[in-house]
């Protein structure tokens, strides 16, 4: 299937900033472009904002000035629908109200040819609802483009319940040609992105409601130990309270209040406060002019106290915790024993004479657990800069100053939580796997579309399905687990796809990958 042609027109209904931009990206793949908006005036101004984007590129050495001049020739304004008439495509990029979107394309209908592919930029709304009332429903998709479309790759097309494969295709073909980075989907609440990201932000929070860690230090240790960019705090203020919570949502009442979606109280209780982040001056943290910059609690060194052990013996498959034992022998600790990644992932470090360390998810949680101390899951234990560590009821402080040393001695900021199922890492990547291995097996996307969507829409360090093979879909299954004994009703229930990839890693199917892995960082 080949993309729509350059020579042909492309509508865009709609000029605020995302109509703007994926104007400005039709029009610098080489499209006539028509600019449409129902308020008086609107169509204008967009055109002259679209030219001040371009000579922006200029500027900056980006576009040479004979290809914006022949840009900005293309790039017309409309008045009425009546103008689009002779388009090949229209993306609509309108109110997010499935009436109005409805209504907008029930008369654009009247207008374009039979040919004429028809497209939402919606982020919440169904596009089956969209295009039900239809009179061609095959040629209505969802392109949803991420904000701001010129420079973010990801695009979602998303197939409505009666999207012809031909019009999907177009589609895709289209978004490709215009340089970016289509994926696949099917009409499911929040698509990709919005969907599967949610634990992201609601284990977060939830941790912060349970006392486990304050906000700052959630961050930290998701970015220093998670690999994300940023924390779901910052973020969430960045993006604000209101908008990220109106997406929470929106997906958690199209999945009729499944519990894996509910909201986070505490984020409701700051958007009632009117705490909406940056653009309030308050979110999660305080901004402005004075505002102190939130610090997570980070344990001081324990070296100079002759706390960080010298040696430990390793019993056992550390799983996706292996590379530590190499990395230990590289900071001058003895280690002996262990198996080097090739058992259960059932492991332990244990210091002589001090603590037991396990990776969260695994080890004993009831009974026995004096002496304790859990650490949480790291996207690489070689580059991560901070490790979170958690000591069991009855672990006492000289057993817990020994577990800090033992990591600081390998260069790691400690940050010390409650003992909490999961912990921070080891939780949210277990959720993340979960929703992605349910979406696959739901036919929402591939999961190969699923990473890249998660990486690309919102910069993860890996999709869930490359997390999935470095720790293994049995450790992730017994995160969820414990989760899930510790606080039934569903929310940590895990799915029959997880269930099933972990009992064929069981059968021998992803052990050697996930040894591999383990050998590459250190082991």
């Amino acid at each position: 299937m080949a993309a729509v042609a350059h020579r042909r027109p492309v509508s865009v209904v709609g000029t605020g900033t995302m109509g703007q931009g994926i104007a400005q990206v039709a029009l610098v793949a080489g499209h006539p472009v028509r600019l449409y908006d129902a308020a008086p005036g609107r169509s204008g101004e967009a055109v002259s904002a679209v030219t001040a984007r371009l000579d922006r590129l200029v500027e900056k050495g980006r576009l040479e000035a004979a290809g914006r001049d022949e840009a900005v020739r293309r790039l017309t304004a409309v008045d009425d629908l009546a103008g689009l008439a002779g388009s090949a495509l229209v993306v609509e990029a309108v109110l997010e109200d499935a009436a109005v979107k409805r209504q907008l394309f029930a008369d654009l209908e009247k207008v374009v040819a039979d040919d004429c592919l028809l497209a939402t930029n919606t982020s919440s709304l169904a596009v089956t609802e969209i295009a039900g009332a239809l009179r061609l429903p095959g040629r209505f998709v969802g392109l949803h483009f991420f904000n701001p479309a010129p420079l973010l790759p990801l695009v979602e097309v998303v197939s409505g319940y009666a999207t012809d494969p031909a019009a999907a295709d177009l589609a895709y073909e289209t978004a490709r040609a215009w340089g970016k980075t289509p994926v696949r989907c099917s009409d499911t609440p929040g698509f990709i992105v919005n969907r599967i990201a949610r634990p992201f932000y609601a284990e977060a929070f939830r941790l912060h409601e349970e006392r486990a860690a304050d906000a700052a230090t959630i961050d930290a240790v998701l970015r220093g130990s998670g690999g994300f960019r940023m924390g779901p705090f910052e973020l969430t203020d960045l993006i604000g309270q209101d908008v990220n919570e109106a997406v929470t949502r929106s997906v958690w009442d199209a999945f009729f209040h499944d519990p894996k979606f509910t909201p986070s109280l505490a984020q409701h209780r700051l958007v009632q406060a009117g705490r909406l982040g940056r653009k309030s001056g308050h979110g999660w943290f305080p901004y402005g002019d004075g505002a102190a910059k939130p610090e997570p609690r980070t344990e001081a060194p324990c070296e100079a106290h002759g706390d960080a052990p010298r040696e430990v013996v390793v019993h056992g498959d550390l799983g996706p915790a292996a590379g530590l034992a190499g990395l230990l022998r590289e900071a001058g600790v003895e280690v002996r024993g262990g198996r080097d990644g090739r058992g259960d992932g059932a492991g332990e470090i244990e210091v002589p004479g001090g603590p037991r360390l396990f990776l969260a998810g695994t080890g004993p949680r009831e009974g026995g657990t004096a002496g304790v101390v859990r650490f949480d899951l790291a996207l690489d234990y070689r580059s991560c800069t901070r490790v979170a560590l958690s000591p069991a009821d009855g672990t006492g402080e000289s057993d817990l100053r020994a577990a800090v040393g033992l990591f600081q001695r390998l260069g790691k900021e400690v940050s010390v939580i409650a003992d909490v199922p999961g912990m921070v890492v080891a939780r949210t990547v277990a959720m993340l796997i979960d929703l992605a291995l349910d979406a696959e097996a739901c036919g929402v996307a591939s999961l190969q579309d699923i990473d890249t969507a998660m990486r690309l829409g919102v910069n993860y360090p890996a999709g869930p399905g490359e997390w999935c093979t470095r720790v293994g879909a049995g450790w992730a299954l017994g995160v969820l687990r414990e989760l899930h004994e510790e606080h039934p009703g569903g929310r940590y229930a895990p799915s029959r796809a997880l269930r099933g990839r972990a009992a064929a890693e069981g059968a021998g199917g992803a052990v050697g990958a996930r040894s591999a892995g383990a050998a590459e960082d250190g082991s």
